[in-house]
């Protein structure tokens, strides 16, 4: 496969070095790089308190980085360029209580500078047009959070930012939130979005990246952050079996256990293949499993185990 390499108009978010240290002695983000590509639904995956949303509010300009650098939508973090195209929750979504849905989201409007035209649209997208005109502390805890989202919507962004958007929701809210964000990251629109839910990123991300004690630990789509799946074969004769496992595999993918099960490493994808090949060699073939490391062993290796999901 031809590497395709990756341009500065392919990027919405690089960070370069983005370090935020604090005055009691704390590093809350530390030499971060991350890069988020045009169209993708990214994960920003990490245990509680390990530097996601002080990331998220230095990539919004909220906060200033103690060193290195981002840029955002193709401009510096904060500046009008830069906002312009983003729309962003970051920790829980504040409104009016005595307002309407509607209204809470045209006097945004107003203040962003967002013609009202937007709002209605905005509301469909969230599904909640039907309750537009409730007040907002009738409103369930989901469709706060749907409000909120809305809102980050209004400027029909190129880069949506959301904050551990299915945070304090029942499985049925969470559910919602989770489709609704799939939905959003269809075509150009870029969706960041931190959890520390790993199954939550696992249903609605292109790619994930991990963060530990406010370190990158590792970047990449969750299926090469999970690695080549391994295939348990129980064959006979073994030596029959060897030569055409080495020979689908390569001699370095496959392993012999104490027990004289071959342990090998290779796509799942390639299962039926290797049994048929076996089979046609003459070897009797008794076991064939495939056994793929979950995200949540991925997640458990990089963070150490760290508690907060």
């Amino acid at each position: 496969m031809v590497a395709v390499a990756i341009t500065a108009h392919d990027l919405m978010v690089e960070t370069r070095g983005l370090t935020k240290h604090y005055g009691n002695g704390i590093v809350a983000v530390d030499r971060l790089d991350m890069r988020v590509r045009r169209g993708e639904v990214y994960g920003f995956l990490g245990p509680n308190g390990a530097g996601k949303t002080t990331t998220l509010r230095m990539l919004l300009g909220l906060i200033r980085p103690t060193a290195g650098s981002a840029t955002v939508a193709g401009a510096a973090p904060g500046t009008p360029a830069s906002l312009m195209k983003v729309g962003a929750i970051v920790e829980s979504p504040a409104f009016y209580p005595y307002l309407s849905g509607r209204d809470n989201l045209r006097a945004l409007a107003i203040y962003s500078g967002v013609a009202a035209s937007r709002v209605d649209p905005a509301l469909q997208q969230v599904e909640l047009l039907p309750r537009a005109a409730h007040r907002f502390s009738t409103y369930s805890m989901g469709m706060k959070q749907r409000l909120g989202i809305a809102a980050a919507l209004i400027k029909d962004p190129e880069l949506l930012i959301l904050d551990e958007p299915t945070n304090g929701l029942d499985p049925q809210g969470m559910a919602d939130v989770r489709g609704l964000i799939t939905e959003l990251g269809k075509g150009e629109r870029t969706v960041l979005v931190s959890s520390h839910l790993l199954g939550e990123v696992e249903q609605m991300c292109t790619r994930i990246g991990v963060i530990r004690k406010g370190a990158f630990v590792a970047e990449g789509t969750i299926e090469d952050l999970r690695g080549a799946a391994t295939l348990t074969v129980r064959a006979a004769p073994a030596e029959a079996a060897m030569r055409v496992l080495v020979a689908e595999a390569g001699p370095d993918s496959v392993k012999v256990a104490d027990d004289g099960a071959f342990s090998v490493t290779v796509d799942v994808a390639r299962t039926a293949e290797i049994n048929r090949k076996l089979v046609q060699a003459g070897v009797d073939v008794t076991e064939l499993a495939a056994h793929e490391r979950s995200l949540e062993d991925v997640f458990i290796e990089l963070t150490g185990g760290e508690a907060g999901l």
